[in-house]
Order: C-alpha cells, then sequence, then structure tokens
C-alpha cells in the first residue's frame, strides 16, 4: 500500500507541467487547477478555479482542506496516466502483414510508447536570456552593501512585482536579459554603493490545446518553458492516422510554424521547434501518403512520405542498407490506380533511385545470396577446414599439396602433451584437457555413429597399475594402456582409399565425384588429381568415418604377462593370434596357457548388451512371481516373508546390472597346452589385449560352504576335496548344482558333462573356481511346510473341538 502510494504522489509530482484536461473534462460542468501543492504556478490562490465532481458546488469545493482536494486530484491524474491499451494497426499495416508476413511499426512511433510522465517538461531547468516574463513567474531578488533586499516577488496580473522601500516595478513583456538593469535601475533611485542578483524561481504554467488526429486529445497545462515538441510528447504524440510531417502551432488563428517530426527524429534537427504561449494550438493533421520498406534494411518500418520524396528519400529515412543487402534493385510492390496491385523493379544504381513514391508502394530490398561463387571447400579429416579461391584449370593436389594437409591439430596436441610430466597421483583435470584434444581429432563429425569407438579412458600415471593388472583384470589402466589409448587416440587412419567431390549437377541435384586420395595427393596420379570447378567441396574421410577392410585398418594388440617381448604391436595385414605370439619371440617358460585371457573391446559391448537383457527378463520373472505369490500369502508372516525376498531378489538384480564384463573370449586351449604354436588360429581387432599369467598354484571355492577360501592345487586332489577342505556344502546349498570356473574362463557343470559324466572325477587345474550355489527353493519350501503344518494344527483342533461337542 505504502508502495502504491508512492508511485501515485511521484505521478502527480512529474505530471505537474504536463498533463490533459481531456479526461477531467468529459464530465459536465467541471473546472480545472492544478493541485493544491502546485497552485504556486498558476498565479494567486484565489483566482485559481478548483475540480469539482458531478453534482458538486464550487465553494464545496473550496471549502475542503488542500490536502483533500490534492488526493482528488491525485486520483484523476493516475487515472488519466493509465498504461495506455495496444494500439490497433492501421489497414495498411494490414496489407503489409499479409502480404509480406511481417508487423512493420509506423515510424516514429516508438517515440511516443513510454507514459507522457516520462517527458513531462521541465521545471529546474536554466532559463534562456530570451526567456519573457508574464503573470505567475517568481523573481528572486538578493541585494547587498548599504540596502539588504531578500525579496521573492511573483508577477501580477497586470505584469508588476512590488519590491518593499521600492515601490512596484513594471516587468511584464520584458526578457530575463533585461529584467536586472531594470531593477538596479529602480532600486539605485534610493540607494547607493549596492549590488543585486535577479534569479528566476517558480514558472508560470499556461494552457495549451492538443487536438486533431492525436493520441490524446485535449487541453494540457504546461510549463512557460516548454516547445511544440512537449507538448506534443506530452500528449502521446500523433494518432496512427495522424500526420508526423506536418504538424502545426496555431496562435491566435493563424500558423505560427510547421513541424516535421522526421527532421527530429533522423537528423536531430529541432531548428521548427519554438517556445509555446498561452492559449496555442497544436493541430496535427491526417497521415499523408504511406509507403513502407522491410528485407535487408536497417530501419523496416512503415514511413510518411511527402509529395516530392523519392526512394532515396525512404532509404535514407531507413537508415540505408544493411550489411547483406543486394544493392543492386529492390522491389517495389504498388496500388496501380486504386485498382490492383503490381509489382516493379527499380534499380539502385540508376535514376530510377530517384522515382517519386506512390501510396501504399512496399519497397522489399533483398539479401544478397549466401553463394561463394568462386570458393572450393575442403574439410573432413583435414588439418584445417578452409576456402580456397577458384581459378581455372585447379586440381585437388592444388589444396591438399601433400599429406602434413592431413594431420588433424589433434595429432600434434597428443605428441605436445606427451612430454608433459604428469603426477602418479590421478589428476581429474587432465581428463579435461584430454577430452578437448580428442575433440581436436576430429574436427568434423562426418559420421556421429562412428564416435561411440573412441572410449574416453583416464589418464593414469606410471605407478597406478596394482596387483591386479599382473592377475590379468582388464580393467585396469596400466602405463602400457595408457600407452594404447594414446596411439589410439593419436592414429590418424586417413582414408587413402576413397574421398569425393560434392558437385552441383546442371539439374541442380548434388553430384559425386569419387577419387583415390592415396594416388592423387602421395603419387600424383592425373587420373585421380581432378579437375575441380567453382563450389566444389572435398571431403577427406578416416577410417572411422567410412570403415576400411580389416586388411586395411591399423590395429594396435597389447601382449602382456608371461610372453617373450610384452609390449603393444601393430598388427600386419592378416596377422592372427597365433602368428603376433610367434613374431614377437613366443613364450616364457613359466607360461600358464591355459589360463591366457584375450579381451575384446567389441564382446564386451555385446556381453553388456546381454547382461542388461538378462537383468531385465530376470526382473520381469521376478515381478510376475512376486504377484502370483502375494496373492497366495494368507498370514502376517508370510507376508513380511514374501516382502523380505523381493527385496533380497531386487538387491540381487541391481547387483547384476553392476556386474562388470570384460570382453574375455575363451580360447578353448588344452589344460596342458604349453606352446604358441596351440593357440588358435584368430583374426585379430584393434584394441585385443592378451594376458598370459604364470601358474597361479591354488583354487578358489566360493559360495554355500562354510570356508570360502583359496586352496593349494595338487594333481591328486578332486572337486570334492576342495569342498571338504572348505568344511563342506552348508544346510541350504544346492550341491548337486555345483559348477566349475575353469582358468580359460569357460564353465562345466554336471549338465554338460554328459549323461555318464561326473563332476566330482574331473581335474581342477590351477586357476579354477567351484562354486556351490544356495538353494532358494528349499528355504522357500520350509516357510511353506511351515504354513501347512499351522493349517493342519488348526484344522485338527476344530476336528477335536467338533468331536466333544458330540
Amino acid at each position: 500500500m505504502t508502495r502504491f502510494l508512492s508511485l501515485r504522489l511521484a505521478a502527480s509530482l512529474a505530471l505537474a507541467f504536463a498533463f490533459p484536461v481531456s479526461a477531467l473534462a468529459a464530465e459536465p460542468a467541471l473546472d480545472y487547477a492544478l493541485p493544491a501543492g502546485l497552485q504556486s504556478l498558476g498565479g494567486n490562490a484565489d483566482t485559481t478555479p478548483r475540480i469539482r465532481s458531478r453534482g458538486q458546488t464550487a465553494a464545496e469545493v473550496n471549502s475542503r482542506a488542500p490536502s483533500d482536494r490534492l488526493g482528488d486530484t491525485r486520483e484523476r491524474i493516475a487515472s488519466s496516466y493509465a498504461l495506455p491499451e495496444p494500439v490497433q494497426p492501421t489497414e495498411f499495416q494490414d496489407l503489409i502483414r499479409i502480404t509480406t508476413g511481417q508487423d512493420l511499426p509506423i515510424f516514429g512511433q516508438e517515440m511516443f510508447a513510454q507514459p507522457p510522465s516520462t517527458f513531462a517538461p521541465l521545471d529546474n531547468v536554466p532559463v534562456t536570456p530570451d526567456y519573457v516574463l508574464g503573470p505567475g513567474d517568481e523573481l528572486l531578488i538578493r541585494g547587498w552593501g548599504q540596502v539588504d533586499i531578500d525579496v521573492t516577488a511573483t508577477v501580477g496580473r497586470n505584469g508588476a512585482i512590488f519590491i518593499p522601500k521600492v515601490g512596484n516595478l513594471n516587468v511584464g513583456g520584458l526578457r530575463y536579459q533585461d529584467v536586472v538593469p531594470q531593477v538596479k535601475a529602480a532600486v539605485g533611485r534610493i540607494y547607493k554603493n549596492f549590488d543585486l542578483t535577479v534569479s528566476m524561481g517558480q514558472l508560470r504554467a499556461m494552457q495549451v490545446f492538443v487536438v486533431g488526429q492525436a493520441k490524446r486529445p485535449g487541453t494540457y497545462t504546461v510549463s512557460s518553458l516548454s516547445t511544440l515538441v512537449n507538448a506534443l510528447l506530452a500528449s502521446g504524440g500523433p494518432a496512427p492516422g495522424g500526420s508526423m510531417r506536418a504538424i502545426q502551432l496555431k496562435r491566435n488563428g493563424k500558423v505560427i510554424t510547421t513541424f516535421d517530426l522526421y527532421d527530429l527524429i533522423v537528423d536531430g534537427d529541432k531548428q521548427n521547434d519554438v517556445r509555446l504561449l498561452p492559449g496555442d494550438v497544436v493541430y496535427i493533421p491526417p497521415v499523408g501518403t504511406q509507403v513502407a520498406i522491410y528485407g535487408s534494411i536497417n530501419r523496416p518500418a512503415v514511413y510518411e512520405a511527402k509529395a516530392d520524396s523519392s526512394l532515396k528519400d525512404l532509404l535514407g529515412w531507413s537508415g540505408g542498407l544493411s550489411t547483406t543487402a543486394a544493392g543492386q534493385q529492390v522491389s517495389v510492390e504498388r496500388i496501380a490506380g486504386r485498382k490492383a496491385r503490381q509489382v516493379a523493379t527499380l534499380k539502385l544504381d540508376g535514376s530510377e533511385v530517384s522515382a517519386k513514391l506512390e501510396a501504399g508502394d512496399v519497397v522489399n530490398v533483398h539479401a544478397v545470396s549466401p553463394q561463394l561463387q568462386n570458393a572450393v571447400t575442403l574439410r573432413g579429416n583435414v588439418a584445417q577446414t578452409m576456402r580456397f579461391p577458384w581459378r581455372e584449370g585447379m586440381r585437388i593436389s592444388d589444396i591438399i599439396p601433400d599429406k602434413n594437409a592431413l594431420i588433424v591439430p589433434g595429432y600434434w596436441v597428443n605428441r605436445s602433451r606427451a612430454g608433459v610430466a604428469e603426477s602418479w597421483l590421478k589428476d581429474e583435470s587432465n581428463e579435461a584437457t584430454r577430452r578437448k584434444s580428442d575433440s581436436l581429432n576430429s574436427p568434423q563429425k562426418l559420421a556421429p555413429e562412428v564416435a561411440s569407438r573412441t572410449k574416453p579412458a583416464p589418464l593414469s600415471g606410471q605407478f597406478q597399475s596394482d596387483t591386479r593388472a599382473a592377475h590379468g583384470d582388464a580393467s585396469v589402466t596400466t602405463g602400457q594402456g595408457k600407452f594404447t589409448e594414446e596411439l589410439d587416440r593419436s592414429n590418424l587412419e586417413v582414408n587413402w582409399d576413397y574421398a569425393v567431390v560434392e558437385r552441383m549437377a546442371p539439374d541442380l541435384s548434388t553430384d559425386l565425384v569419387p577419387f583415390n586420395l592415396g594416388k592423387a595427393v602421395l603419387e600424383r596420379d592425373s587420373s585421380q588429381n581432378i579437375l575441380l570447378q567453382a563450389g566444389d567441396t572435398v571431403t577427406v574421410f578416416s577410417n572411422r568415418d567410412i570403415v576400411a577392410p580389416s586388411q586395411k585398418q591399423t590395429r594396435f594388440v597389447r601382449l602382456e604377462g608371461e610372453v617373450a617381448n610384452p609390449g603393444v604391436y601393430r598388427v600386419q595385414a592378416g596377422e592372427s593370434l597365433r602368428q603376433l605370439v610367434s613374431r614377437v619371440g613366443g613364450l616364457t617358460p613359466n607360461a600358464y596357457l591355459f589360463g591366457a585371457e584375450l579381451n575384446r573391446e567389441s564382446a564386451k559391448q555385446l556381453q553388456q548388451i546381454k547382461l542388461k537383457e538378462l537383468a531385465d527378463r530376470l526382473e520381469q520373472e521376478l515381478q510376475r512371481s512376486a504377484s502370483i505369490k502375494a496373492n497366495q500369502a494368507i498370514s502376517p508372516e508370510a507376508q513380511t516373508a514374501l516382502k523380505a525376498d523381493l527385496e533380497a531378489q531386487q538387491q540381487l538384480v541391481a547387483k547384476l546390472r553392476q556386474t562388470p564384463v570384460t570382453g574375455r573370449i575363451v580360447l578353448e586351449l588344452e589344460t596342458d597346452a604349453r606352446s604358441w604354436e596351440e593357440l588358435p588360429d584368430l583374426a585379430l581387432e584393434d584394441g585385443d589385449r592378451l594376458f598370459v599369467p604364470t601358474r597361479p598354484g591354488f583354487v578358489l571355492v566360493q559360495g554355500s560352504v562354510y570356508s570360502q577360501n583359496a586352496y593349494i592345487h595338487r594333481n591328486s586332489k578332486r572337486l570334492g576335496d576342495y569342498i571338504a577342505q572348505a568344511g563342506g556344502a552348508t544346510r541350504s546349498a544346492d550341491e548337486a548344482d555345483t559348477f566349475v570356473i575353469r582358468a580359460d574362463g569357460s564353465v562345466m557343470n554336471k549338465r554338460n558333462l554328459g549323461v555318464f559324466g561326473g563332476l566330482r572325477g574331473i581335474d581342477i587345474m590351477p586357476g579354477d573356481t567351484i562354486v556351490v550355489p544356495e538353494d532358494f527353493n528349499k528355504i522357500s519350501w520350509m516357510r511353506e511346510l511351515k504354513d501347512w503344518s499351522q493349517i493342519i494344527y488348526q484344522f485338527a483342533l476344530g476336528a477335536a473341538a467338533f468331536k466333544s461337542l458330540n
């Protein structure tokens, strides 16, 4: 509430010198006056008329307290200066919207978009020397020396002021610069040896009229310093149907000046803006010829043209052509003879730019075409995407002079980063740096589906690997793993066999002209060094954008563990796993070939998909089973047990989803394999990792046994012996479903051993894991047995009671 009153008071003070009377004069028998606190602007208080409401006499209004009268005035001012309703578009603007699809404003209207209080003139501003004094002006007279004068004198209706001990002095009609000599002369007739100053205090208020096609026509009380422009701003300016080019100021029935608002808005020229006098009339005639301009122009709008206005004038009012405009010609939609609309074209570089405008002209300034007429574009897996100026006889070798033009920036970034020292502690900030450099390796994403092949891997120091890597954990990033990843990121993999020129065919379709990049750049084969045309786009691909045959792909494989020469090796064309191990020197005598682990990224992705499908299917089966059991659960104990089982099963599914996959491929080796010659002749893929461990010497026993542990391997021991060493199976164990995870990654149970096979009789190899699962059905059956025993017990009690009653 306090904020609202403050806003109202601020509005009334800001509008003290300029506010309309039209809203107040709408009621009959309604006089007008300034607010009580501002009556000094209008002469003597006893002669100032008051505001009275309908049915209220002037005597009743004058008898009220000044504060009450000021409150009424504030209410009227607040209601008069509510935010105006949105201006409805004119017919011409509607026509423009229909034909062009654009809403063009009327030029100059934005100057009057704010409420009139924004432009309320003019209170504490310096008075110009040529200001003419009149009734209601205040003079502040200060004298010193042999006389002490401190007088605030108001010019009366007769044009005179009164100075004590001096008398009346006629100053009405004098200019402000002539007042000081006049006052000094009057005082000098009585006193000597003195000096004085005369300054202006409150200025008089006066009434002017704003009529015609004004947005808010009416009577306005304005300051005596106000000009024609101040009155226009106070009244909201011309209405959409009013002229901005021929605004007239009339005084005593004569036109004093004709003002063109375009001079002020466009050129900042205020030369014809004259000062107002009491009783002046500001007349806004109807709008004249209207034209519009849109398109690539700095100020598209609807403009008012004069009789001799030309296209050149219109371009000047609108701020000239924009940066992207085509400066040859414009299109003009014209109403011919008030009968039909036609289209004409006017050139901007000849005499047609001086053509006269006609009413209803809509000028369209076209934008320049985005086509580069003399350019050849190089993009893709290149050092820098560029446009080259085309010339006659230009060929592929001119834009790709050598292979250095195909080295992407990320390659050199990785090479430079390789020489930066890293802490053995993992630095998370390096991850952001690595991702940024990875993005530089492929500046153009020509094949987004290929991007998934580039795996972000954390940067690790050379000491970050631990004992898990020694046991073949593929999830550990070792120093060698980091080196492989850097090789993968730095690998250029330019597709030398295929590149393409994209060209516009004569029928405007897209034509593709393929060529062999290697022959064109490296061998300078004239048949592949294609002659280029203006507008061609040459695209260079990598082997990741278009997958090349496996024989031509660059592949790196990691060999670790008990290999004669562990390291990262580039696979030769057609080389298999067995051939690669042979080429690097074979295996060491300590190699445990049966436990060798081959990890592959494609297998890892497939395992992840299958694991998700398994978890989804298991979750659906558990929900279906839980729904059936919930209908069968009768007692509170059964419901509580069912809830506990469901939570345990959900945790199991969640744990299954989080199970890491390694992408291990089972090599199907014999348990006594010793030589590299027994390795499978398996084709290698980029990123493969072979880890050959040493013979571990122990067997793991896990699951529902009394002591899950690792036990020493002995050739004489069988599966039952290891389970016995672990304390045997627990009561809840499903011993019949025991299985063995072999060191080579395969799984054995009694089902895959055949009808006559026995799991307890198989040889257990070092590194094997024996798993005794838990029998969940046994637990569930025990609960059901308890429920049935309670039912039978209740039935027996009922039968005994029935017998005793009989």
